[in-house]
């Protein structure tokens, strides 16, 4: 089983990132992953034809692809281009959560976007995620979020990444489900983690990276190509690739 996940698109009429999207897309057609996690900011402002494109992207591809909003993302815009079928919404109702289900592991996707902030938070949404964590006898699962659980080290970024993470670990503790990991996206630039005893990834994007800066004066100078994660799960294992292309 072949999970691709990418991450912070960020895609605008003034910038180049829809080719950089191809050039992952182009990438996958060798691999022909089992399904596709889009772990938000796909746009940067309300793009809608934006929207489109990368729709009409996704819909030439194999297999079938998973879509969660980020902080710079339009929920209505989303909504308006993919069908609202494809996700569940909790108690708030406005929320693109998400599950999925192939062969033998459950996908989840948590939306942590709050309108109008960078900084996410699953507080309004643990009730829901309890519930996808409450039956013992359901399959394996990996946990999906835009906003990263675990700090990066990069001081601006921690500043907005999850909040309500205690609960959450909390939660994740003692839920009868067996979590395999969780990723996310948000920092453009991958990093591995723990978080709740269990592994944490935070993928890279197909927008130019962030450098390695932990606060200093000076900042490396950070000239990645287009990231992506490719989880891999046999034989009741997970692993997780990290892959510039």
């Amino acid at each position: 089983m072949l999970i691709a996940q990418v991450s912070d698109i960020h895609a605008s009429p003034e910038n180049d990132h829809l080719f950089r999207f191809d050039q992952v897309l182009n990438w996958l057609t060798h691999l022909q992953p089992d399904v596709l996690v889009v772990t938000g900011d796909l746009m940067d402002g309300h793009w809608q034809e934006g929207y489109i494109k990368i729709a009409n992207r996704l819909n030439q591809q194999n297999y079938p692809s998973l879509i969660l909003p980020g902080n710079s993302d339009d929920r209505s815009l989303l909504r308006s281009v993919w069908d609202e079928n494809r996700w569940a919404h909790d108690a708030q109702g406005e929320s693109l959560h998400l599950t999925h289900n192939t062969d033998g592991i459950r996908l989840i996707g948590l939306d942590s976007t709050i309108d109008y902030k960078d900084y996410g938070s699953v507080t309004d949404h643990l009730e829901w995620l309890d519930n996808q964590l409450s039956d013992a006898y359901s399959p394996p699962s990996l946990l999906f979020l835009h906003h990263h659980v675990f700090a990066s080290g990069i001081p601006t970024l921690d500043e907005t990444m999850c909040r309500g993470l205690p609960e959450m670990e909390d939660l994740i503790r003692r839920a009868p489900a067996r979590l395999l990991a969780i990723s996310s996206g948000h920092v453009h630039r991958p990093i591995a983690g723990t978080f709740a005893g269990i592994p944490a990834y935070i993928c890279g994007s197909v927008c130019p990276a962030n450098p390695v800066w932990f606060g200093t004066v000076n900042a490396p100078p950070a000239n990645d190509p287009p990231a992506l994660i490719i989880h891999r799960y046999v034989s009741n294992s997970l692993t997780s690739h990290h892959v510039c292309v």
